[in-house]
């Protein structure tokens, strides 16, 4: 079992709370998510967790924990830096932790995980591996630990289909306890069997943390729930206060009419009008005390609050992409070969594949030549922000065109209807969250008019309880789109077709 009481985490740098008062508890076998927009807290939660002293830099923790488990690992966001330049020999032989390893379950859980167990001790460095790649490294060597608690840290991220459908299957069947962050809305509603939400609510200024037994499918529902039903309570006091302040405002103005026209030889008719209009007022006065009770008209924390409205139109069946026996080369090495493709417009594609097989190194050739084309408007998002973004550049000046003042004020007034302090915009991109970093892309989109998108996992950082807003955003897309994925309610939503990157082509596939 694992107890977390009372705890409280500041930010050292300006002491804001980013976590209050959190209290829960972990029984054996239970599969928590925590879930919540990025910059809330989830990862520092779990290495407060783990006990990883290298948080004590920047966090303050007020709490309690007990841990009864007799082993806790922790995969992170993603590979840690140092490790970067080792082998994957080393990784796994040659360290002293290795000894920790059962190699047995380790070459077992390799075939599980689509993953050659020659690699196992080749020389090529962790650096030079796929992002999907990364991640499955990591797995193996986890669960190969015999742990009893995984802490697991955006696990599907970059993990192609198949092997997320692998961790679904293992996270669901496995005996050991899961205390897991994910944005992928398939992964939590099959394998979730308890929740905690960080939110920023609305008048609060501290992010709340709910704590509910229900299963990810049973949280959301309930959740949707009472936030349909506080909307239609608001909205009907406000169409009632609306209903009351027109009676109001014609019973005022009748009385006021009167007083204007009453008669001087009528002293007592004219003091009955001054009472009556007294009782007017004071009945507007109580509509008024009356509204500040009302219903707060709800807020979703998650919104994406884009509409690509200024999208520039472009003609139906214009191709956009064509390719012709393609190939797709990472320096001197070809990943792949006889890609065929042709894209016209509207039409959105969604491309799967397994890990390595040069997908994003394919999304890069297509955006360098798409960037050179005048008779489109194209828009990059990598997996990678900072392959795009200027990361010492602030969000104001990164969205800004001409730089001038008016265009500088409403960028700042779009920034903040994407609640954006005023802090955030003037920072560097580099200080912003993924999430956040995610947002001005899609702002980016929008102010530029882009009309054939490049997207490399879209919604890898965006929350889940966002994601349905932020597939309908992209499915009423104007535009093309060619996207990567192994979100398969994006691809089935969003994607006329989908087709999977083989080394020898793209096959036209359905997504189950």
């Amino acid at each position: 079992m694992l107890q977390v009481k009372n705890l409280t985490l500041h930010h050292l740098m300006d002491l804001k709370e980013i976590i209050k008062d959190l209290s829960f508890t972990v029984n054996p076998g239970e599969k928590v998510a925590i879930i919540g927009e990025e910059g809330n807290g989830k990862s520092t939660l779990l290495k407060w967790i783990l006990e990883d002293k290298s948080i004590e830099s920047y966090i303050q923790a007020e709490g309690e924990l007990i841990n009864q488990f007799s082993r806790t690992v922790y995969l992170p966001q993603s590979l840690p830096q140092e490790y970067m330049e080792y082998t994957v020999d080393q990784y796994f032989f040659s360290q002293a932790d290795a000894m920790d390893i059962d190699y047995q379950m380790l070459y077992q859980l390799v075939g599980k995980l689509g993953f050659d167990a020659d690699r196992l001790t080749s020389s090529q460095t962790l650096g030079s591996l796929s992002g999907g790649e990364k991640i499955k490294v990591q797995l193996l060597k986890a669960l190969s630990t015999d742990p009893d608690l995984l802490l697991l840290d955006e696990p599907s991220n970059d993990l192609d289909l198949d092997t997320v459908k692998w961790l679904e299957h293992f996270i669901k069947s496995t005996p050991l306890t899961i205390i897991f962050i994910s944005h992928d809305e398939s992964l939590l509603a099959a394998t979730a069997t308890k929740v905690i939400q960080i939110e920023l609510l609305r008048h609060k200024t501290v992010p709340v943390a709910t704590v509910s037994k229900l299963s990810y499918k049973e949280y959301i529902e309930q959740k949707e729930a009472r936030y349909e039903h506080q909307s239609q309570v608001a909205n009907k006091q406000r169409e009632e206060h609306q209903k009351q302040m027109e009676k109001y405002r014609q019973v005022e103005s009748s009385v006021h009419h009167a007083q204007g026209t009453i008669s001087r030889q009528d002293p007592a008719g004219g003091r009955l009008l001054k009472k009556k209009m007294h009782v007017v007022k004071s009945m507007g006065r109580r509509f008024e005390r009356e509204k500040e009770s009302f219903e707060d008209t709800p807020l979703k924390a998650d919104a994406i609050l884009v509409k690509f409205s200024n999208t520039k139109s472009l003609p139906t069946n214009k191709t956009i992409i064509h390719l012709e026996d393609e190939s797709v080369k990472l320096g001197d090495k070809v990943l792949a070969h006889s890609l065929n493709l042709l894209v016209k417009s509207p039409q959105k594609i969604g491309i799967i594949g397994q890990n390595g097989v040069g997908k994003s190194t394919l999304l890069k050739q297509l955006w360098a030549e798409l960037n050179q084309r005048t008779d489109i408007a194209a828009g990059y998002m990598p997996q990678n922000y900072a392959e795009y973004l200027r990361m010492d550049e602030t969000p104001v000046g990164f969205l800004s065109e001409t730089g001038d003042s008016e265009e500088r004020t409403q960028v700042m007034t779009y920034l903040g209807s994407m609640r954006f302090t005023t802090n955030e915009m003037h920072h560097p991109i580099q200080s912003l969250s993924g999430g956040q970093q995610a947002k001005l892309l899609l702002l980016k989109i929008d102010l530029s008019g882009q009309n054939v998108l490049l997207l490399d996992e879209p919604t890898r950082n965006f929350s889940p309880l966002s994601q349905p807003e932020l597939r309908k955003l992209f499915k009423n897309f104007e535009g093309s789109i060619v996207t990567i994925s192994h979100d398969r309610m994006f691809l089935k939503e969003v994607c006329d077709h989908v087709y999977e990157m083989k080394n020898d082509g793209l096959i036209r596939v359905e997504i189950e």
